[in-house]
């Protein structure tokens, strides 16, 4: 079955290929080719460090787990992507590392939670009473 959800999506990825390949010719696509898997070979030897900064992101309130968990498979997906050969997986690739950024992105600009009590009422309110101790009569006569 799922063989034959991929015949299309093969065909597609040829399809492009070749239409890449005769519009920039055959040694572009082949720089095109190395570059985009050594790309997705770097990324996914630093799997860790996109990781931690993940981590750290949710331990600061900033990221969610279900974001860290997004962004933590997009990237992986994204790397992955790359390293296959062909035009339409490194626009896969390059869509979830996109995504990827997205996620940090809106992590970095969201204020971290806090976690005060915002209910209103009578137990809010602090009762103050000043006392003077000096008679400020005497001073001014």
């Amino acid at each position: 079955m799922l063989f034959i959800l991929l015949i299309p999506l093969l065909f597609t990825e040829l399809y492009l290929t070749l239409k890449v390949i005769e519009i920039i010719g055959a040694g572009w696509s082949v720089v095109w080719i190395v570059g985009a898997i050594m790309a997705g070979i770097i990324l996914l030897k630093n799997t860790h460090y996109a990781i931690f900064s993940n981590i750290s992101n949710v331990s600061k309130g900033k990221l969610n787990l279900q974001n860290f968990q997004n962004a933590s498979m997009a990237y992986m997906a994204g790397a992955l992507l790359l390293i296959i050969p062909g035009i339409l997986s490194d626009i896969f690739g390059v869509a979830a590392l996109l995504y990827t950024i997205y996620l940090q992105f809106m992590a970095k600009i969201t204020p971290a939670k806090t976690n005060f009590n915002h209910t209103k009422g009578e137990d809010d309110v602090i009762d103050v009473e000043v006392i003077d101790s000096h008679d400020r009569s005497d001073s001014h006569s």
